[in-house]
């Protein structure tokens, strides 16, 4: 298997980009495309953890159409796997905000473009104790 040809990583890359521009803009419907359609599809989000595609469009119609998340990315990790598997990694911090939030993509090559099969967002919490000698 091959990773990260260069084609591969374009096109992981452009579809995570769509994705953070329909995020900061809250255009529900382009996130809604990009989340593969499937009950195995799932999002943990900071607060809520949704299973299958139907839950995870649930969540995004009841939200105030007003929200938006506006944030800045602070890094960018995008490998791939193949032809048609990749992972989107990033840390992130909305606007008037301080912590670091971290937002992991599962992305699939499917017939209809890449979508998301997993993805969870998490905000950074304290580091892990680390034994000491």
């Amino acid at each position: 298997m091959e990773i990260n040809i260069p084609s591969v990583v374009a096109e992981v890359t452009a579809a995570f980009h769509r994705y953070e521009t329909a995020l900061n803009t809250n255009d529900v419907a382009m996130l809604d495309e990009l989340f593969w359609n499937s009950p195995h599809t799932l999002r943990y989000g900071v607060g809520e953890q949704l299973y299958g595609y139907d839950q995870i469009a649930a969540f995004r119609s009841g939200r105030d159409p007003t929200f938006v998340v506006g944030r800045d990315l602070l890094k960018l990790w995008i490998v791939t796997y193949g032809h048609d598997f990749g992972t989107a990694n990033c840390e992130f911090r909305r606007h008037g905000q301080t912590r670091i939030g971290r937002q992991s993509h599962t992305w699939m090559r499917t017939p209809e473009g890449w979508r998301i099969v997993a993805a969870h967002v998490s905000l950074l919490g304290e580091p892990t104790a680390m034994k000491t000698a």
